[in-house]
């Protein structure tokens, strides 16, 4: 049977708690706060819950509260307070401190028996979870220790290091295509078609995740077959018209190999997240040889891009208490952004050519279609 300490100073309370609860469980008695911290010290691992009375003399059960709590008892041993005190100060001062339940006097046999029965089945279901998480967080560090040990291993190794090289180099040339494109229609059209481009390389902690996730091995020939985000670039840019338009300049360049096309503007997530993505095969020229190498390129707009740098915290922060409102607001404000950009598209589209009847990005783009482009707009 499981073992419960009735702690009261009145002995007709603490007598008609054991004849309600001793057909269930082993009842243990203590008259005052000292003696049931006495009693606790012999036996807390195996007391199933304390029914504990606040005025005592000794020690009184906030007394008792602070020292199970300081003891750290009280995340396992669950405590309901046995009181004729109803004031709301009185009880959310007992849940601050960490009680589990009040059982009010005068006692009500069936009450008194579904409270404890509940209370401790709910305190063993918690204590069950929090066992199975700290098992889970522990297998995560041996999983992240072996990572990063095998992780070591590959930075260690020559071809690996010149495979980094080439999605290095990979990034420069795309940055540099891009950055000819936004020098040309500065020129051409007085404007820049992106705000900012970010750029980075997975790390080999990061990729050896991610084989292993997928089941593949972990080689530089694995690497360069199954992983397409190693060498990743991020185009900020104004307005939804220019993410297309880039988009598609990017992919007309002669010598760019487009692998995989994902429109999320267009076809958003369930989470609101919206971008373009291309997956590229990009021309690098080495000493010795001309090498194709893959890269991901996004476009963002200026807001989505400062969304999906809240969400990213969500996603990855575990201390983020109502995370489903939370995760509704972003949808929400996904949704208000892509009005927004576009209403302000509208409205670039009116101060450019106020007169015109055809939106500039249709004038732009049917300028370029007819082999105008790198002559003069008039």
């Amino acid at each position: 049977m499981q073992r419960i300490l009735v702690v009261d100073d009145a002995e007709i309370n603490r007598e008609l708690l054991r004849g309600i609860l001793e057909e269930d469980y082993a009842v243990e008695m203590a008259a005052d706060g000292e003696e049931a911290l006495q009693k606790l010290e012999e036996s807390r691992d195996t007391t199933a819950a304390i029914l504990l009375d606040l005025h005592m003399p000794k020690k009184d059960g906030f007394e008792v509260i602070s020292r199970l709590k300081e003891n750290g008892w009280l995340q396992k041993i669950p405590v309901l307070i046995i009181s004729s005190e109803h004031a709301a100060e009185i009880e959310n001062r007992c849940f601050e401190m960490g009680v589990s339940d009040f059982i009010h006097k005068p006692f009500e046999a069936s009450i008194v028996k579904n409270r404890v029965r509940n209370t401790m089945e709910l305190f063993a279901y918690k204590n069950s979870l929090e066992e199975k998480v700290e098992e889970q967080e522990e297998e995560l560090r041996k999983q992240h220790r072996i990572i990063e040990m095998q992780a070591e291993k590959l930075r260690g190794t020559e071809p690996f290091n010149r495979l980094m090289m080439e999605y290095r180099a990979a990034i420069m040339e795309v940055e540099t295509r891009l950055k000819v494109l936004n020098e040309e229609f500065s020129q051409m059209y007085k404007r820049n078609p992106f705000e900012s481009i970010k750029s980075r390389l997975k790390t080999p902690a990061s990729i050896y995740g991610k084989l292993a996730h997928k089941g593949y091995p972990v080689t530089v020939e694995s690497i360069r077959e199954h992983l397409t985000d190693v060498a990743g670039l991020r185009v900020i840019c104004s307005f939804p018209d220019d993410i297309y338009r880039l988009a598609d300049l990017l992919i007309k360049q002669d010598d760019f190999i487009l692998l995989r096309k994902k429109d999320y503007i267009k076809n958003p997530k369930s989470n609101g997240y919206r971008s373009l993505h291309l997956i590229l095969s990009v021309p690098i020229f080495l000493s010795n040889e001309k090498k194709y190498v893959k890269a991901e390129v996004q476009f963002r707009t200026i807001a989505m891009d400062f969304w999906a740098s809240l969400e990213h915290k969500l996603k990855y922060k575990k201390d983020v208490n109502d995370t489903e409102e939370i995760e509704a607001q972003l949808r929400a404000c996904a949704d208000s952004i892509e009005k927004l950009d576009y209403q302000m598209q509208d409205i670039r589209d009116k101060i450019d050519l106020p007169g015109a009847k055809i939106p500039y990005t249709e004038v732009v783009r049917a300028w370029v279609s007819a082999g105008n482009f790198g002559k003069t707009m008039s």
